[in-house]
Protein backbone atom coordinates (compact mmCIF):
# COMPACT_ATOMS: atom_id res chain seq x y z
CA UNK A 1 0.00 0.00 0.00
CA UNK A 2 1.23 2.81 -1.01
CA UNK A 3 0.02 7.05 -0.06
CA UNK A 4 1.58 10.03 -1.24
CA UNK A 5 1.38 13.54 0.75
CA UNK A 6 1.68 17.38 0.11
CA UNK A 7 2.69 19.53 2.41
CA UNK A 8 4.10 16.47 4.19
CA UNK A 9 8.09 18.60 5.47
CA UNK A 10 6.08 19.42 9.01
CA UNK A 11 3.01 19.70 10.95
CA UNK A 12 -0.50 17.74 10.15
CA UNK A 13 1.66 16.73 6.69
CA UNK A 14 4.94 14.97 8.43
CA UNK A 15 2.70 13.50 11.22
CA UNK A 16 0.15 11.80 9.13
CA UNK A 17 3.29 10.49 7.20
CA UNK A 18 4.46 8.83 10.03
CA UNK A 19 0.90 7.32 11.02
CA UNK A 20 0.32 5.88 7.69
CA UNK A 21 4.73 4.48 8.37
CA UNK A 22 3.35 3.07 11.52
CA UNK A 23 0.97 1.25 9.76
CA UNK A 24 3.32 -0.25 7.10
CA UNK A 25 2.61 2.18 3.77
CA UNK A 26 5.29 3.32 1.66
CA UNK A 27 5.02 7.19 1.50
CA UNK A 28 5.75 9.56 -1.33
CA UNK A 29 6.10 12.33 0.85
CA UNK A 30 5.99 16.48 -1.24
CA UNK A 31 6.94 19.36 -0.46
CA UNK A 32 8.88 22.54 -1.13
CA UNK A 33 11.37 22.14 1.83
CA UNK A 34 14.25 19.63 0.75
CA UNK A 35 15.86 20.11 3.94
CA UNK A 36 12.90 19.24 6.21
CA UNK A 37 12.07 16.34 3.76
CA UNK A 38 15.50 14.52 4.36
CA UNK A 39 15.27 14.69 7.60
CA UNK A 40 12.00 12.43 7.34
CA UNK A 41 12.78 10.78 5.65
CA UNK A 42 16.04 9.77 8.03
CA UNK A 43 13.72 9.78 10.86
CA UNK A 44 11.17 7.18 8.98
CA UNK A 45 14.03 4.98 6.84
CA UNK A 46 13.38 2.40 4.28
CA UNK A 47 9.90 2.81 2.02
CA UNK A 48 10.16 6.59 1.77
CA UNK A 49 10.50 8.91 -1.36
CA UNK A 50 10.74 12.58 -0.99
CA UNK A 51 9.81 15.16 -3.99
CA UNK A 52 10.62 18.72 -3.68
CA UNK A 53 8.56 20.56 -5.44
CA UNK A 54 6.75 24.14 -5.35
CA UNK A 55 2.84 22.71 -6.64
CA UNK A 56 1.00 25.97 -6.47
CA UNK A 57 2.17 25.72 -10.36
CA UNK A 58 -0.19 23.70 -12.08
CA UNK A 59 2.37 22.62 -14.59
CA UNK A 60 4.52 21.26 -11.56
CA UNK A 61 0.62 19.25 -10.27
CA UNK A 62 0.86 17.48 -13.73
CA UNK A 63 4.29 16.98 -13.88
CA UNK A 64 4.27 15.38 -10.03
CA UNK A 65 1.24 13.64 -11.30
CA UNK A 66 3.07 12.04 -14.31
CA UNK A 67 5.80 10.78 -11.83
CA UNK A 68 3.96 8.79 -9.61
CA UNK A 69 0.96 7.58 -11.43
CA UNK A 70 2.99 4.14 -11.83
CA UNK A 71 3.29 3.90 -8.78
CA UNK A 72 -0.30 2.82 -8.06
CA UNK A 73 -1.21 5.32 -5.21
CA UNK A 74 -4.18 4.11 -3.21
CA UNK A 75 -3.71 7.11 -0.70
CA UNK A 76 -3.65 10.78 -1.87
CA UNK A 77 -3.72 13.22 1.06
CA UNK A 78 -3.62 16.85 -0.27
CA UNK A 79 -2.65 18.80 2.93
CA UNK A 80 -0.26 21.84 1.55
CA UNK A 81 -1.47 24.75 1.94
CA UNK A 82 -0.69 28.65 4.04
CA UNK A 83 -2.90 31.28 4.96
CA UNK A 84 -2.29 35.25 4.96
CA UNK A 85 -3.49 37.76 7.67
CA UNK A 86 -5.04 41.42 7.24
CA UNK A 87 -7.88 43.38 5.88
CA UNK A 88 -8.38 42.20 2.24
CA UNK A 89 -7.74 45.67 0.96
CA UNK A 90 -4.32 45.46 2.08
CA UNK A 91 -2.83 41.97 2.13
CA UNK A 92 -0.45 41.81 -0.59
CA UNK A 93 -2.62 40.44 -4.34
CA UNK A 94 0.19 38.36 -5.57
CA UNK A 95 0.65 36.32 -1.80
CA UNK A 96 -3.06 35.54 -2.15
CA UNK A 97 -2.97 34.82 -5.51
CA UNK A 98 0.05 32.22 -4.50
CA UNK A 99 -2.24 30.87 -1.80
CA UNK A 100 -5.41 30.49 -4.50
CA UNK A 101 -2.90 27.96 -6.67
CA UNK A 102 -1.76 26.23 -4.11
CA UNK A 103 -5.09 25.96 -1.72
CA UNK A 104 -7.01 25.67 -4.42
CA UNK A 105 -5.98 24.63 -7.62
CA UNK A 106 -3.33 22.03 -6.67
CA UNK A 107 -6.16 20.39 -5.37
CA UNK A 108 -8.31 20.79 -7.76
CA UNK A 109 -5.99 19.47 -9.94
CA UNK A 110 -4.21 16.23 -8.26
CA UNK A 111 -7.60 15.47 -6.93
CA UNK A 112 -9.51 15.27 -10.78
CA UNK A 113 -5.75 13.37 -11.74
CA UNK A 114 -6.22 10.79 -9.16
CA UNK A 115 -9.74 10.34 -8.97
CA UNK A 116 -9.60 8.93 -12.43
CA UNK A 117 -7.18 6.43 -11.86
CA UNK A 118 -8.69 5.69 -8.71
CA UNK A 119 -12.12 5.00 -9.98
CA UNK A 120 -10.84 3.08 -13.03
CA UNK A 121 -9.51 0.74 -10.43
CA UNK A 122 -13.02 1.13 -8.36
CA UNK A 123 -10.19 1.48 -4.95
CA UNK A 124 -8.58 4.45 -3.46
CA UNK A 125 -8.53 7.34 -0.81
CA UNK A 126 -8.21 11.31 -0.99
CA UNK A 127 -8.09 13.00 1.77
CA UNK A 128 -8.70 16.80 1.56
CA UNK A 129 -7.62 18.68 4.42
CA UNK A 130 -9.88 21.88 4.34
CA UNK A 131 -10.37 23.15 7.88
CA UNK A 132 -13.01 24.76 10.38
CA UNK A 133 -12.74 27.82 8.18
CA UNK A 134 -14.32 26.30 5.43
CA UNK A 135 -17.92 26.77 7.46
CA UNK A 136 -17.31 30.62 7.85
CA UNK A 137 -16.43 33.51 6.28
CA UNK A 138 -13.24 34.83 7.71
CA UNK A 139 -12.43 38.85 8.10
CA UNK A 140 -9.23 39.76 8.01
CA UNK A 141 -8.20 36.28 6.43
CA UNK A 142 -10.62 36.51 3.96
CA UNK A 143 -9.16 34.53 0.90
CA UNK A 144 -7.75 31.93 3.31
CA UNK A 145 -11.04 31.18 4.51
CA UNK A 146 -12.96 30.96 0.99
CA UNK A 147 -9.93 28.68 -0.25
CA UNK A 148 -11.00 26.41 2.54
CA UNK A 149 -15.07 26.84 1.80
CA UNK A 150 -14.16 25.88 -1.85
CA UNK A 151 -11.87 22.42 -0.78
CA UNK A 152 -14.61 21.44 1.67
CA UNK A 153 -17.54 22.17 -1.33
CA UNK A 154 -15.66 20.19 -4.07
CA UNK A 155 -14.65 16.97 -1.49
CA UNK A 156 -18.82 16.54 -0.67
CA UNK A 157 -19.55 17.05 -4.55
CA UNK A 158 -17.07 14.39 -5.51
CA UNK A 159 -18.27 12.53 -2.52
CA UNK A 160 -22.51 12.47 -3.70
CA UNK A 161 -21.44 11.45 -7.30
CA UNK A 162 -18.76 8.91 -6.07
CA UNK A 163 -22.41 7.24 -4.13
CA UNK A 164 -24.29 8.14 -6.84
CA UNK A 165 -22.74 5.70 -9.06
CA UNK A 166 -22.03 2.96 -6.09
CA UNK A 167 -18.31 3.48 -6.32
CA UNK A 168 -15.64 2.02 -3.58
CA UNK A 169 -13.38 5.12 -3.78
CA UNK A 170 -13.52 7.25 -0.87
CA UNK A 171 -13.18 10.87 -0.07
CA UNK A 172 -13.07 13.23 2.50
CA UNK A 173 -12.42 16.31 4.26
CA UNK A 174 -10.36 16.81 6.92
CA UNK A 175 -11.13 20.19 9.08
CA UNK A 176 -9.61 20.99 11.94
CA UNK A 177 -9.73 23.92 13.94
CA UNK A 178 -6.66 25.60 15.52
CA UNK A 179 -3.47 23.39 15.03
CA UNK A 180 0.18 23.70 16.65
CA UNK A 181 2.19 24.22 13.06
CA UNK A 182 4.38 26.48 11.19
CA UNK A 183 0.53 27.75 9.85
CA UNK A 184 0.49 30.66 12.63
CA UNK A 185 4.47 31.53 11.43
CA UNK A 186 3.75 31.97 7.86
CA UNK A 187 -0.06 33.25 8.10
CA UNK A 188 1.73 35.79 10.84
CA UNK A 189 -1.04 34.95 13.45
CA UNK A 190 -1.03 33.76 16.81
CA UNK A 191 -3.92 31.59 18.24
CA UNK A 192 -6.30 33.07 20.58
CA UNK A 193 -7.63 29.34 21.66
CA UNK A 194 -5.50 26.62 22.58
CA UNK A 195 -4.21 24.50 19.77
CA UNK A 196 -4.76 20.87 19.22
CA UNK A 197 -1.63 18.93 19.20
CA UNK A 198 -0.51 17.79 15.21
CA UNK A 199 0.01 14.37 16.29
CA UNK A 200 -3.43 14.24 17.56
CA UNK A 201 -5.15 15.63 14.57
CA UNK A 202 -2.88 13.29 12.42
CA UNK A 203 -4.12 10.16 14.19
CA UNK A 204 -7.93 11.04 14.51
CA UNK A 205 -7.87 11.85 10.65
CA UNK A 206 -6.27 9.16 9.01
CA UNK A 207 -8.85 6.92 11.91
CA UNK A 208 -11.64 8.37 10.19
CA UNK A 209 -10.18 8.40 6.62
CA UNK A 210 -9.95 4.85 7.13
CA UNK A 211 -13.77 4.68 8.20
CA UNK A 212 -14.51 6.35 5.45
CA UNK A 213 -15.90 9.85 7.06
CA UNK A 214 -17.00 12.78 5.32
CA UNK A 215 -15.78 15.53 7.21
CA UNK A 216 -13.94 15.01 9.71
CA UNK A 217 -13.34 17.09 12.69
CA UNK A 218 -11.08 16.46 15.73
CA UNK A 219 -11.96 17.51 18.87
CA UNK A 220 -15.21 17.73 21.20
CA UNK A 221 -15.29 21.97 20.94
CA UNK A 222 -14.23 22.15 17.86
CA UNK A 223 -17.26 20.36 16.61
CA UNK A 224 -19.53 22.18 18.87
CA UNK A 225 -18.39 25.33 17.32
CA UNK A 226 -18.87 24.09 13.74
CA UNK A 227 -22.70 23.03 15.29
CA UNK A 228 -23.38 26.55 16.50
CA UNK A 229 -21.97 27.80 12.73
CA UNK A 230 -25.21 26.49 11.64
CA UNK A 231 -27.48 27.84 14.25
CA UNK A 232 -26.57 31.36 14.77
CA UNK A 233 -26.91 34.42 12.32
CA UNK A 234 -24.72 35.36 9.58
CA UNK A 235 -24.05 38.86 11.05
CA UNK A 236 -23.44 37.65 14.29
CA UNK A 237 -20.92 35.29 13.16
CA UNK A 238 -19.23 37.80 11.53
CA UNK A 239 -19.10 39.93 14.26
CA UNK A 240 -17.65 37.23 16.55
CA UNK A 241 -15.04 35.60 13.80
CA UNK A 242 -14.19 39.12 13.53
CA UNK A 243 -12.80 39.61 17.08
CA UNK A 244 -11.73 36.25 17.21
CA UNK A 245 -9.50 36.80 13.73
CA UNK A 246 -8.49 40.77 15.00
CA UNK A 247 -6.95 38.94 18.25
CA UNK A 248 -4.63 36.89 16.74
CA UNK A 249 -2.75 39.54 15.20
CA UNK A 250 0.78 39.74 16.19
Amino acid sequence: MKALITGASSGIGADMARVLYDKGYELILVARDKKNLEAIKKELGDNVKIISMDISSTFNCMKLYNRVKKEKIDILINNAGFGVFGDFSETNLDRELDMIDLNIKAVHTLTKMFLKDFKERDSGYILNVASTAAFLSGPLMATYYATKGYVLKLTEAIYEELRHEGSNVYIGALCPGPVNTNFNNVAGVQFSVKAMESKVVAEYAINKMMKRKLIIIPGFFIKLGVFMTRILPRKLLLKINYKIQKEKEN
